[in-house]
């Protein structure tokens, strides 16, 4: 699971960046909830996500210019001036920063050596998303890339994360899960799957694929086909772990949903 409160190295935010944000706004309260709340007039139309009262994610208007629709994942830091100069080290890219915003906190916007962009975030007065793991927030998120051994040792350099491995369903290997440094398995955030191996991202680029957790999969996947998503994987079974979805907003957002399996039953 995500840890809250946050550690250094774990996912704390997550934004959306589409051509359409009223059609995002009217999508995603459809599908899990939420209310989109404008930041103010000094944000360039940036806006939260609202579970109720709760920040689930933020939300942003681009252009075709600045890159395809898309969700965005940040890892927390203690300082993001550092962790950009660690990421270059190690062969990765810094994108966009360091940079401070307004006195919300310091953000960079990078990529891996494999191609996959992520952004971390130095909290300043916004600690990161009030909720997770409940129904209609993140809970969970997959790296797509082309050489899994040489992603974790970038990530391992980067953020110090420890991993262990749990054995496929079919049987053809382990999937890698991490977690923050010092962090056990209660810590599990995301998992590693090698580009190519999975069908649904046959084609596609590296990239992070954000996790929203929902109580009733099918009904979801149902409500997103009426609100104009594609669905990419229809909902499918994985034994211990729950049942899911992957998706596409109608802007072609790309997301996955999941309705954990009830431990307590």
């Amino acid at each position: 699971m995500l840890t809250s409160p946050y550690v250094n190295g774990c996912p704390i935010w997550a934004d959306l960046g589409t051509p359409d944000i009223d059609g995002a706004a009217a999508f995603y309260r459809g599908l899990l909830g939420w209310e989109f709340r404008p930041a103010g007039p000094d944000t360039g139309g940036y806006g939260m996500f609202q579970l109720g009262d709760r920040t689930a994610a933020g939300g942003m208007p681009m252009s075709a210019e600045q890159g395809p629709p898309s969700w965005s994942l940040y890892f927390r830091t203690a300082d993001a001036d550092a962790t950009a100069k660690s990421v270059r080290e190690n062969g990765g890219s810094i994108v966009v920063g360091p940079m401070d915003v307004m006195d919300l906190g310091r953000m960079a916007v990078l990529t891996d050596p494999g191609g996959a962009a992520f952004s971390v975030w130095q909290p300043g007065t916004n600690q990161g998303l009030d909720v997770v793991n409940e129904p209609g927030s993140l809970c969970w998120a997959e790296l797509y890339t082309p050489d899994e051994p040489a992603a974790y040792a970038f990530y391992q350099a980067v953020f110090g994360w420890g991993s262990s491995a749990m054995p496929l369903p079919d049987g053809s290997g382990t999937y890698r899960m991490v977690h923050p440094a010092g962090q056990g398995p209660d810590g599990m955030f995301g998992g590693f799957v090698t580009l190519g191996s999975d069908p649904s991202e046959s084609g596609g680029a590296p990239h992070w694929h954000l996790y929203f957790a929902v109580t009733e999969c099918d009904a979801t996947v149902t409500a997103g086909r009426a609100l104009g998503a594609t669905v990419r994987v229809a909902p499918t079974d994985i034994e211990g772990v729950g049942r899911f979805a992957k998706l596409a907003d109608p802007s072609g957002a790309r997301f996955a949903i999941l309705q954990g399996v009830d431990r307590d039953a």
